[in-house]
């Protein structure tokens, strides 16, 4: 199968990349400089000069190719303001995708995050939400699945709160930034609010068994570890970084504060069973050993 990516250069994007390359199949990635464009080409995929607001090039990449592996995002969370112009482009960007394969049966897959449901794991029939700050996310997940009645094999792979490789990545990693910078790791209210995770080479193996297989209109959960409390995380992060860890205002995460605060535990137990998805890599405990002081 030939496959269109967008943010093939990523953490999550160029394990992808790797996993489609290494079972036969081949990439045009989407790529925004000339320096990506030359780690795409280096890694075995064939790179086109273009962003997410470049909607003539992505339909263009989307109608050339067997299927399409949507990952990328701004990921400027700096402010609400910010944050929605990423949510807006990438929303664009999905439709225009999405024109182009329908009445093909060529698959469609992207992302979206694990719902919280108050009180337990939440599953994969559980709906995403559409509220709060990244909620628009969530209306251009619920367009993507609706492609399925229009001839299109979307799918959604729900991502943890952290997708990780060598201690890097997701919600962790903004952690360990923070901590960098203000000299404390923090976590907001008590810490036990549960947060899944999943290695990034784990993850990269359930996008292209969806690409390969996966039903039309359906969603399946990336998710490892399906919750370790905030606190714990944090105290890994500051020993790591030899800095103290305790308790900070959610306000010192900016727009993502509500979200940290939030116990969102995460199963996927449906998408082992059916998709045959096995995680193999370590845990995000065992990972964030690797952050360098």
């Amino acid at each position: 199968m030939r496959v269109f990516i967008t943010g093939g250069t990523g953490l999550i994007g160029s394990a992808v990349v790797a996993e489609l390359l290494g079972n036969g199949h081949t990439v045009l990635a989407l790529a925004r400089s000339e320096s990506s464009a030359k780690v795409l080409e280096a890694a075995g995929a064939e790179s086109v000069r273009g962003d997410l607001a470049d909607l003539r090039t992505i339909r263009a990449g989307a109608a050339e190719t067997d299927g399409v592996v949507h990952l990328a995002f701004s990921n400027d969370f700096t402010s609400l303001a910010t944050l929605a112009a990423g949510i807006a482009e990438e929303s664009a960007a999905l439709a225009a995708m999405g024109e182009e394969l329908v009445g093909s049966d060529r698959p469609l897959i992207t992302v979206s995050g694990t719902p919280a449901i108050p009180g337990r794991c939440s599953t994969e029939a559980d709906p995403v939400s559409t509220e709060g700050p990244v909620g628009g996310r969530g209306h251009s997940v619920t367009s993507v699945l609706d492609l399925a009645s229009r001839g299109v094999r979307s799918a959604a792979i729900r991502l943890p709160r952290t997708v990780h490789n060598e201690g890097r990545g997701g919600f962790a990693g903004i952690l360990t930034e923070a901590a960098r910078r203000n000299g404390v790791s923090g976590y907001p209210g008590d810490g036990t609010q549960r947060w899944p995770a999943v290695h990034a080479l784990d993850a990269a193996v359930l996008f292209r068994l969806a690409l390969e297989k996966a039903r039309a209109g359906t969603s399946w959960h990336a998710v490892d570890d399906q919750g370790d409390a905030m606190r714990d995380i944090a105290a890994v992060i500051g020993r790591r970084l030899g800095v103290a860890t305790e308790a900070v205002p959610q306000e010192m995460f900016g727009p993502l504060g509500p979200i940290f605060a939030t116990d969102q535990p995460s199963s996927s137990e449906h998408t082992r069973q059916t998709l045959g998805w096995q995680p193999k890599h370590p845990n995000l405990l065992e990972d964030l050993e690797n952050i360098q002081p």
